[in-house]
């Protein structure tokens, strides 16, 4: 099928907001590492793509998939090996408090989830959440993404979100102060936490990516996450560290972002690398939050943790080891920049 096919029945069957990349668009046939190729067999090195962690269709991840798949895949109710394997190879990538695991289908949908136990744990609703931030395409996940609500077609802020600035140190409201500027941008959040408490509800959570993404590639100011979560916490909330895009290696120094920070969230949020193109996410809490969060209402998720998933999941940390991706990112960022 030509790519003039594909658009046209594209174009009379989805909804015109799902965008298309390029003003002629590819139609993309192969993966193969970090190359793409066409339907004409042209490559193209793939700097867009942020899923594929491991690398387009890597065989390690192809075969683990493949051979899972040609034996079981089901729910959770029943004991599988995978499962066990993966959330303790995942969970030992955490500090000691961070032990309980809740697998899910996407980064969304660990945000949604994420969003639901900090609510649970605080008996509140107010979020604090920063300038141009994305979190995910569920309700809850746009309701704290100004990127979302404050651009084209959103509804604008919703009473129970509360938008700090971004803690940018080229362009933002403290560029030129220095070592200070985490402390500055952090007050704002401070502020906004000491005016929930006096209203009588305090803040649910904070969250932040724990390097901002799709707010333009900024990297936190030094001091920033250990003063907001310091804020928040004594003021009842919780902290949530988005790490769905930054999170697996990325940062190079340090498996997660938030480690660049020396803080320990409460709540961490993990998806697109975690299974390399396969939909898997994951939420990571601590023992109370999980404790409170069993309430009474069975969670209960058909295919997150499915063996299929699991499988992946535990092929991509592997291959991230095996491979030293993370001093792979150091040393590459290291020449780029």
């Amino acid at each position: 099928m030509k790519g003039s096919e594909i658009f046209a029945i594209r174009d009379r069957h989805f909804g015109r907001g799902l965008s298309l990349s390029y003003r002629e668009p590819l139609t993309i046939v192969r993966g193969e590492g970090q190359y793409l190729f066409d339907e004409y067999g042209e490559r193209y090195l793939d700097c867009v793509n942020n899923v594929c962690h491991v690398g387009h269709c890597h065989p390690v991840v192809v075969k683990a998939a493949a051979d899972q798949l040609a034996q079981l895949n089901t729910n959770t109710r029943y004991l599988h090996p995978a499962l066990a394997q993966y959330v303790e190879a995942l969970t030992a990538k955490f500090p000691e408090s961070l032990s309980v695991c809740y697998l899910v289908n996407s980064g969304s949908e660990a945000v949604e989830l994420a969003l639901r136990m900090a609510r649970n744990y605080t008996k509140t609703e107010d979020v604090i959440a920063v300038e141009g931030a994305y979190h995910g395409n569920t309700a809850a996940a746009v309701a704290v993404s100004e990127y979302k609500f404050g651009g084209p077609g959103g509804n604008g802020c919703p009473p129970t979100t509360h938008v700090v600035p971004l803690p940018c140190v080229y362009r933002g409201r403290h560029a030129e102060s220095g070592p200070k500027a985490g402390i500055k941008y952090a007050a704002y959040i401070a502020q906004k936490a000491d005016d929930l408490l006096s209203q009588g509800k305090g803040p649910a959570a904070f969250i932040a990516e724990s390097m901002i993404s799709v707010g333009g590639q900024i990297v936190l100011p030094d001091g920033y996450l250990a003063a907001a979560y310091e804020a928040v916490r004594q003021t009842g909330g919780v902290c949530i560290a988005d790490e769905v895009q930054v999170g697996f290696g990325r940062p190079g120094k340090t498996f997660w972002g938030f480690e660049l920070q020396d803080v320990v969230p409460d709540i961490v949020t993990l998806g697109k690398p975690i299974g390399n193109g396969h939909p898997l996410g994951a939420v990571v809490t601590t023992p109370a939050i999980a404790e409170a969060f069993d309430n009474g209402m069975e969670y209960f998720n058909t295919f997150g943790g499915n063996p299929v998933s699991c499988t992946i999941g535990l092929a991509v940390l592997d291959v991230i080891e095996k491979e030293q991706l993370q001093k792979h990112a150091l040393d590459t960022g290291a020449k780029l920049l």
